[in-house]
């Protein structure tokens, strides 16, 4: 067994596609719309899905906006510099939540950044867990 992907619905699907392959590097692996469920499905990624886990990103074409809830905590990606990661968000327009630097009582270094419908993705560097 492995992971296959993490399903986020988003409001703006251009927009999530854009900070995702723009913002954090991503690839549009494939996209797909389903006319009879007004929805599309897109699925991105650091590498293709039959080697790698994914994210799902769904826009049901009647809904802007979603309540994020309590239970979803965050995605996580290793980076080699938090520091250098967040500069790039930073430049690309993308929101910083959390500063780089040591997680409390380690000295694993994390920031946090949001994606456009406010999901939020930690950085861990690697190399300091």
């Amino acid at each position: 067994m492995r992971l296959l992907h993490t399903m986020l619905r988003v409001g703006d699907l251009d927009r999530s596609i854009q900070f995702y392959t723009q913002v954090l590097g991503m690839t549009l692996l494939r996209k797909t719309d389903y006319p009879g469920g007004r929805f599309t499905l897109a699925f991105i990624g650091y590498g293709e899905e039959s080697t790698h886990t994914v994210l799902e990103l769904t826009h049901n074409w009647d809904t802007t906006r979603y309540d994020l809830g309590t239970g979803f905590g965050h995605i996580a990606i290793g980076v080699s510099d938090a520091y250098k990661a967040c500069e790039e968000v930073r430049r690309l327009g993308g929101k910083v939540t959390r500063e780089p630097g040591p997680m409390k009582h380690s000295s694993t270094v994390i920031a946090f950044i949001e994606d456009p419908d406010g999901y939020k993705i930690e950085f861990i560097q690697e190399g300091t867990l």
